[in-house]
C-alpha cells in the first residue's frame, strides 16, 4: 500500500502505509512497532506529541477541504562571479 495522508477536519493528520518512516529534527526515527496508521496532532494539545492523543476534541477547528495550490514561482537566476581580469596584475 502506498503511504497516504489525510487531514481529517477538526482533527489529526492520519498516515496510512506500511513504508513510511517518522523522524524526529535531528533524523532520529521514532519506534513504530509495526503500525500502519498513526495520527499525528495538528492541534499542539496532545501530551504524547508528535502523536494525536485526542486532546484536540471541542479545541480545535478546521474543515479540511482540499485545494490546489499555485504553482511554484521560478527559482530566480543566479549569475556567475565574474572571471578575474586575465591582464591585471596578479595578486600578492
Amino acid at each position: 500500500m502506498a503511504t497516504k495522508l489525510t487531514v481529517l477536519s477538526n482533527g489529526s493528520l492520519r498516515v496510512d502505509g506500511n513504508d513510511f518512516e517518522l523522524v524526529d529534527a535531528q533524523g532520529n526515527p521514532y519506534g513504530l512497532a509495526g503500525r500502519e496508521r498513526i495520527s499525528i496532532c495538528r492541534c499542539g494539545l496532545s501530551k504524547n506529541k508528535p502523536f494525536c492523543d485526542g486532546s484536540h476534541k471541542g479545541h480545535f477547528e478546521h474543515d479540511a477541504t482540499a485545494f490546489d495550490l499555485p504553482a511554484p514561482k521560478p527559482a530566480a537566476p543566479v549569475t556567475p562571479p565574474a572571471a578575474p581580469d586575465a591582464g591585471a596584475a596578479p595578486l600578492a
